[in-house]
Parts: structure tokens; sequence; C-alpha cells
């Protein structure tokens, strides 16, 4: 990547749990990283500080533009700034 070039935002979905063998909840969480193996990484991570016990990550894809929508605009901008974004769908 140049400067030039914008950072790669990737969105991951997936299903969550507050507890071990909780009740599952929908989850799309968008961040930046330079490849697919380190934004698994950094979004397991990710969860688990917000307090997520258990995570199934089901898809990963890069944005290729910025979202039209909340709640998934300001995540992108999070998602800029550094930040893990989690949106619960």
């Amino acid at each position: 990547m140049n400067d030039n070039e914008p950072p790669v935002i990737w969105i991951i979905v997936g299903r969550v749990t507050r507890r071990k063998g909780g009740e599952e909840s929908e989850v799309h969480v968008l961040l930046q990283a330079p490849d697919e193996d380190s934004a698994v990484r950094i979004a397991l991570n990710g969860l688990q500080s917000e307090g997520f016990a258990e995570a199934q990550l089901d898809q990963i894809g890069e944005l290729e533009d910025e979202p039209d929508d909340e709640p998934y605009l300001s995540a992108y901008q999070g998602a800029l700034e550094g930040e893990v974004a989690i949106v619960m769908a």
C-alpha cells in the first residue's frame, strides 16, 4: 500500500455470545488490517475485549466503498481511525 491508497477496511460477519453456550447474536465487525489473517485476529481480540465469550466468524471481505447508511457509516469512519467497530445486526 502506498500513501495515495486508502487503507483496506475489512468487514467480518459472524455470530457471538456473551457467555459460553449462550444465545447467539449476529455481528458485523469493521476494521483496518493489512491482510485477512490479521483482520481475523484483530476482530477476535476486539470482540473478546468487548466481553464476548465466543465468536464464530462466517464471512470476510474488503469494503470497496464507504457505506451510505448508519450504523455502518459511523463504523466505517471508526475503522478508518484504527478502531475495531462492532455492529450488532
